[in-house]
């Protein structure tokens, strides 16, 4: 995917949140979540194929994948069983969805705060050339631990052409202080046909 540079992104923030007082060294570190990249667990279902895999992230953090019926849930943690806890293991989309095999980490020196990936969301309302549904692109902002790991800000990738940029001005802003449970996650930018699938 463009947007996941393997160079490592460093910016300086001088306090871009206010809950987050004095000046930090802000930086993107990538991971990937191929198939090749990470452990698949167990054998695909023999119910409906379903499949989970765990793939490392950064500092000593892994990333949970977790496919069924044509839809992807993510989750971070300490390891699997941590990460299967975490509200973002079950924030799935009502449409058929998948992600990017690349997860961009944002840190605070040298810990990870948040996550920021590339999502598929199918449009059943229009029809690619092979008769299916038209796959619409989204960048979802996760925050990480200490605290719950949850979905943070959604950005529509075709409605915002500095979607990146957005993405990570979320995840700097937002994703630390944000509550799981009690904040509602956030349209970044202009909302688009894509923000609107996300609604179960």
């Amino acid at each position: 995917m463009k947007y996941l540079a393997f160079a490592t992104v460093v910016m300086a923030v001088a306090g871009a949140n206010p809950g987050h007082a004095g000046s930090e060294t802000i930086s993107s570190s990538y991971t990937s979540t191929a198939p090749k990249a990470c452990r698949m667990i167990g054998k695909p279902s023999e119910e409906d194929g379903s499949t989970t895999r765990v793939c490392p992230g950064k500092s000593g953090l892994v990333v949970l994948i977790n496919e069924g019926d044509l839809r992807e849930v993510v989750s971070v943690g300490r390891n699997r069983e941590a990460a299967a806890r975490e509200p973002a293991a079950q924030a799935w989309f009502g449409p058929f969805s998948s992600t990017g095999d690349r997860v961009e980490w944002r840190a605070a020196g040298e810990k990870p705060f948040a996550i920021i990936q590339r999502w598929h969301i199918a449009d059943n309302s229009e029809q690619d050339k092979r008769g299916g549904p038209v796959s619409r692109a989204m960048l979802a902002v996760t925050r990480l631990p200490p605290g719950d790991v949850c979905h943070v800000a959604y950005v529509d990738v075709a409605a915002n052409p500095n979607a990146n940029e957005l993405a990570r001005r979320a995840a700097d802003d937002f994703a630390r202080d944000f509550k799981c449970g009690t904040d509602t996650v956030k349209t970044i930018g202009q909302s688009g046909r894509t923000t609107s699938l996300t609604k179960r």
